[in-house]
């Protein structure tokens, strides 16, 4: 019996159980809170790796200098002590010389570039022409970062290399040469970007000011909707910590050139003030809601912030072994991408420029500032290392530092080396038989054969997905996994961009 009235009852009675479908439900429940918990876990992630850029940074100018100082110290000495030793130098003295000689060098070429000049240059643009260059230079910074730890790595490998072995380069000086001009030429397009945004801070209608932050949310269009592995979004990360540091130091930069303009008259800063926290709010905005919806739409928990953060802390811990394969500024390098050297040319060019040094006062002022940014780094340092002891402790990563995984040769798999290896080295617990993250491996024996194994940081990236796999796998199964293995290795050192398998 079909009629209008039956069918206006229906719908306004009708009744439905949401609990017939559950586990639909509490899904969708459950990636709400996910979404609300993505803030927090994304910021705390974002603090601390903030502060590992910051302490990289803070090392070129504090520790640097006095590295650089015993190395010479040590060459100019030698002759008293003797030739005992087959080096002149250790191959970390050679790196730091290496450093502190290529930002001598571009120091002094940065000051045959004008800034007011271009300055003037990029204010006489039209606006649509400044945002397009804008984003070119965003794009080059990327390439720039990818390729520039690639020239210092060569050059370091270069200058240290066994004279023992089989010559395979084009020589220490074309390596150097090579790493001044890339360590210039990203100081300047930093150099470039600073300048760009000092403009937007400065032009009356502020137009330009707001395009370049809306160009921040159409990076979101190009992120969330494309699919995301746990170790790409890893990848996003570092790059957004990198950038967001980056940012900061821009943003300091810009203040430091319109303070000088002004006289260092404290009234201008809050007239910029409004400015930096519009910059800072849209960047913090931007990270958040294109980290929530790429979680909520590749079905990737909010706990996998913790690991990301618990392989950065791994990364410091394990370089602060005796036995680290390298120092910790080139892994935070090749980890977030971010190159410390051409950005501390261009602080210490616009600082020296901006501030006039005269005086015997003024001198004692200085002194104690150095002092000052010592006493931070030491203690950044030590609260970072603090910390990250409690985070690898936490994601129970301790015996990985003790445990290196060793790549598996062709047609042995990989369990039958870790079990060799396991055997041939002992490790350090403590009384209760927990591995320690502050012991040191204990030395082999004498008559046990010595094993080239790979970087602990090399090796590790994130905890993987799902349960542990059994380490006594077959070959097949090595060689099914083997390229994306290798892919990812390559992924994690490239921030132009995101690979999907």
């Amino acid at each position: 019996d079909l009629s209008l009235l039956r069918f206006i009852s229906a719908e306004l009675t009708r009744g439905y159980f949401l609990e017939h479908n559950e586990a639909k439900y509490t899904e969708r429940r459950e990636r709400v809170y996910t979404c609300m918990r993505i803030p927090k876990e994304l910021e705390k992630l974002m603090f601390f790796g903030i502060f590992l850029c910051l302490d990289a940074f803070l090392y070129v100018f504090t520790l640097l200098p006095l590295r650089v100082f015993l190395a010479m110290f040590r060459f100019i000495t030698l002759p008293c002590y003797g030739l005992r030793d087959r080096r002149l130098l250790q191959p970390a003295q050679v790196c730091d010389v290496l450093k502190g000689v290529i930002l001598v060098i571009c120091y002094f070429m940065m000051h045959y570039v004008d800034y007011s000049m271009m300055y003037h240059l990029i204010r006489g643009q039209s606006v649509i022409k400044l945002y397009i260059i804008y984003n070119m230079l965003e794009v080059a910074d990327r390439l720039f970062s990818s390729f520039g730890q690639d020239i210092l790595d060569a050059l370091y490998w270069t200058a240290t290399e066994p004279k023992e072995r089989k010559r395979a380069h084009i020589g220490v000086i074309p390596h150097f040469f090579m790493a001044v001009l890339y360590v210039f030429l990203h100081a300047i397009l930093i150099m470039v970007q600073a300048t760009t945004l000092n403009v937007a801070f400065n032009s009356h209608n502020k137009s330009l000011l707001t395009i370049m932050m809306s160009n921040n949310f159409v990076e979101i269009k190009g992120s969330v909707f494309k699919k995301f592995e746990k170790n790409n979004l890893f990848q996003m990360s570092n790059s957004d910590i990198k950038e967001r540091f980056t940012n900061y130091v821009l943003l300091l930069i810009v203040c430091l050139r319109n303070m000088e303009q002004f006289s260092w008259n404290p009234d201008h800063l809050w007239v910029l003030f409004p400015d930096v926290c519009m910059v800072v709010a849209s960047e913090i905005a931007v990270d958040i809601v294109k980290h929530a919806f790429i979680t909520k739409f590749n079905d990737i928990t909010a706990d996998v912030y913790s690991e990301y953060r618990a392989s950065l802390a791994f990364d410091l811990v394990s370089s602060r072994q005796k036995n680290a394969y390298t120092d910790y500024s080139d892994s935070v390098s090749r980890r977030m991408g971010f190159i410390p050297l051409p950005l501390a040319v261009l602080l210490i060019r616009v600082v020296t420029s901006s501030i006039k040094v005269q005086g015997v006062l003024a001198y004692v002022c200085v002194v104690l500032f150095y002092c000052g940014l010592i006493s931070l780094k030491v203690l950044n340092s030590i609260v970072l290392l603090g910390k990250s002891c409690q985070y690898v402790k936490e994601a129970k990563m301790e015996e990985k530092l003790f445990n290196p995984v060793l790549t598996a040769t062709p047609g042995k798999p990989a369990g039958k080396q870790q079990s060799m290896f396991k055997s041939t080295q002992g490790i350090s617990t403590d009384e209760n038989g927990s591995t320690s993250v502050t012991n040191q491996p204990v030395h082999q024996k004498e008559n046990t054969p010595s094993l080239l194994v790979t970087s602990n940081s090399d090796q590790f990236l994130t905890t993987p997905d799902g349960e542990e796999k059994d380490i006594n796998q077959d070959s097949s199964e090595l060689k099914h996994r083997s390229s994306k293995k290798d892919l990812l290795e390559i992924d994690r050192f490239t921030i132009c961009g995101n690979r999907i398998d």
